[in-house]
């Protein structure tokens, strides 16, 4: 043992390098940047705050924060709704259970761009009917998001979920049964606190999901109509890509977008964990 913790640093070293180039000095460079007005990293020119002033002068930025705000609470809602619930029926001593589970979770392994063009194809063939398409209304695409979102994380979720069930002690479900408690009062009384953790994990992830989500939003709708169903991270990109000058601005919105993320995902832990500490 003393010699594995003499040679240690030695076996940590290639992670930290990795760590250290990959995200560090890169994170630090995109800081320097936000202060920055430049269309390469040679050519930066120092300008001060005046990227940040900009950024909440730009409409679509306010409209893109209210609407991914939105999007992500709908999201935790549901995702976690229809997950536990799956997993409540996937617990109990039935007939197939690991294959829906396996069924259930498939979805998570299908890249974001690829479920993005699926389920344009179906939502636009619904929409057929209507003489629309899911780009028709911002309505459209952020019910169209909810919609792929749910298919994709439910099954990973459900997972953690049946995972967090299952470690619940028999006794207490029995004690509780034995004392009269209805199967309403055994899920609140019993279950859930037990499974504060799941839903910890479940909703850090989920919350943290949603804000980020990229791709999904890049295929399903491109931010059609005129931005409107744009999330934060595709106004992101569209700003420091698609609007000339506007790669300072660009990388401000990134920085706030990373600190906003941090501190919405911290907020939620501390809260959720303090239940923890009170079970």
């Amino acid at each position: 043992m003393k010699s594995l913790k003499k040679y240690s640093p030695v076996f940590v070293l290639p992670t930290f390098a990795a760590f250290m180039i990959g995200f560090i000095l890169p994170f630090i460079a995109g800081i320097y940047l936000s202060f920055c007005k430049f269309t390469t990293v040679q050519d930066a020119k120092f300008v001060g705050f005046s990227n940040y002033t900009k950024i909440f002068q730009d409409d679509t930025f306010v409209h893109a924060l209210w609407y991914t705000i939105l999007f992500t609470i709908v999201s935790v809602i549901t995702i976690n709704l229809f997950a536990f619930i799956i997993a409540s029926f996937l617990t109990k001593a039935m007939k197939g259970t690991n294959l829906f589970r396996t069924v259930f979770f498939m979805p998570n392994l299908i890249g974001g761009i690829i479920l993005g063009w699926i389920w344009q194809l179906i939502i636009n063939g619904v929409l057929l009917y209507f003489n629309r398409t899911i780009t028709y209304s911002e309505v459209y695409g952020f019910w169209g998001l909810i919609v792929l979102m749910n298919w994709q994380q439910i099954g990973y979720m459900m997972i953690i979920y049946i995972a967090g069930i299952q470690n619940i002690p028999g006794d207490l479900i029995e004690a509780a049964q034995i004392d009269g408690a209805s199967k309403w009062q055994t899920l609140i009384k019993v279950k859930i606190p037990m499974l504060m953790p799941s839903i910890t994990i479940c909703t850090f992830l989920t919350m943290t999901n949603g804000f980020k989500l990229f791709d999904q939003n890049l295929a399903l709708t491109g931010g059609a109509p005129s931005e409107k169903s744009q999330l934060l991270a595709l106004n992101i990109f569209e700003t420091f890509y698609g609007r000339n000058g506007w790669e300072g601005v660009g990388q401000a919105k990134a920085v706030v977008f990373c600190i906003l993320v941090i501190a919405i995902a911290m907020v939620q832990l501390k809260a959720t964990r303090s239940k923890e500490v009170q079970q």
